[in-house]
């Protein structure tokens, strides 16, 4: 019941959401390090795989929904997402540290990803409830 509809997406979605925060806060706990070079997860490979594995994906709801978006990101025939972050190009010039890192853009990232995060963890909620209801059998 609960691999049906937009759930197993709202997991997948969750599950790359943490590591991307894992990987924004990496970066910045390493601003100040000479030489860093900022790590990341590209979110629009994500949303394609994972549109690309929503079309794709089988009817028999047994079967995890299977997201392989480059290197960065891809999950097990049983489910299980791995991901490794790639190295973040260089977008303009380099710090004078040798860094390619700009903690207003790594801010701006986790700020995105904490609302994204959120987003998808109230529309989850919400399927769940549904689903206690309906077990239930009330109506509130």
């Amino acid at each position: 019941m609960t691999e049906r509809g937009p759930t197993p997406a709202l997991a997948r979605t969750l599950e790359f959401n943490e590591a991307r925060l894992r990987v924004l806060a990496e970066n910045v706990a390493n601003v100040q390090t000479p030489g860093f070079r900022a790590k990341q997860l590209d979110v629009g490979g994500f949303q394609r795989a994972l549109r690309r594995a929503i079309d794709e994906r089988p009817e028999d709801a047994s079967k995890p929904l299977l997201i392989q978006s480059g290197r960065e990101v891809r999950t097990s025939r049983k489910g299980r997402m791995f991901v490794r972050p790639s190295e973040k190009p260089v977008e303009n010039v380099l710090f004078h540290d040798g860094t390619n890192l700009s903690i207003e853009r790594e801010m701006a990232s986790l700020a995105e990803t904490g609302m994204v995060h959120e987003l998808a963890t109230s529309l989850l909620r919400g399927r769940f409830e549904g689903l206690r209801t309906a077990i239930r059998g009330t109506v509130r």
